[in-house]
């Protein structure tokens, strides 16, 4: 087997890159036709979606988390969830042993409309991943969890103090 050139595997690794970004662009697209769709604002949306999502898999988030998962401040966060729950989006829940953790739960009235909205989304992607071995879908799986790891550790480290006409720091931990 021939070995790729340096060009054509640089030009491999930066079609891989914008195919990522595209995909990120397409994934908020879908969000934020999610927002008009029920008339929010794309924050609370996207909050909505990961509460959803959290809730699929089996962990459900706390307010805190949600924030982490959607850059809010903790003040934010809370206006967001204040506002999510007077339109029945959201219902707290404390659940845990500690009665002071609160647990975060769609209502039973959303999560039929984000079923309908997301469907297609689910089974579109579902469709397309089959096309894949097992082994395949653990490669990609894998090379995720590698890109994943590494933005969190430049957003935890080089850019953790960002600000309007700051630079990142050039330190790695």
């Amino acid at each position: 087997m021939e070995k790729p050139e340096s060009g054509d595997l640089e030009a491999r690794r930066d079609r891989l890159m914008e195919g990522l970004r595209a995909f990120g662009a397409n994934y908020t697209e879908f969000t934020q036709r999610f927002a008009t769709w029920l008339g929010l604002h794309s924050t609370d949306a996207a909050a909505l979606a990961e509460i959803l999502y959290a809730e699929d898999k089996g962990s459900p988030l706390s307010p805190a988390r949600l924030g982490e998962r959607i850059s809010l401040s903790s003040g934010a966060t809370t206006i967001l969830l204040n506002r999510l729950e007077r339109a029945g989006h959201i219902v707290r829940t404390r659940e845990h042993t500690d009665r002071r953790v609160v647990t975060l739960r769609s209502s039973p009235d959303i999560r039929p409309r984000a079923v309908e909205f997301f469907g297609p989304y689910a089974e579109r992607m579902a469709a397309e991943m089959a096309r894949y071995t097992p082994e395949q879908l653990q490669g990609f799986e894998d090379f995720i969890g590698h890109l994943r790891g590494t933005m969190d550790a430049l957003l935890t480290n080089e850019y953790r103090e960002c600000r309007p006409g700051s630079r990142p720091s050039s330190e790695t931990a």
